[in-house]
């Protein structure tokens, strides 16, 4: 499952607003929105913001081998 698909559910399941994570990690609506329907790329700098505006670890949507 693709990253923003992972932050989208995590972020309907949990009850949260969209409007109010993408306020809380400085991303405008229009861009938030768009990153939440693949319609824009999420970059590093966009997950870092939005886990911190979470209080959640980047681990939690995205894959880390545990080799690394």
């Amino acid at each position: 499952m693709e990253v923003y698909k992972k932050v989208r559910t995590y972020i309907e399941e949990n009850g949260y607003k969209q409007l109010a994570v993408a306020q809380k990690a400085g991303i405008s609506k229009v861009t938030f929105n768009a990153m939440m329907n693949g319609k824009r790329t999420m970059y590093a700098d966009d997950l870092r913001a939005i886990c911190l505006a979470l209080n959640v670890s980047p681990e939690l949507f995205i894959e880390v081998p545990k080799n690394c």
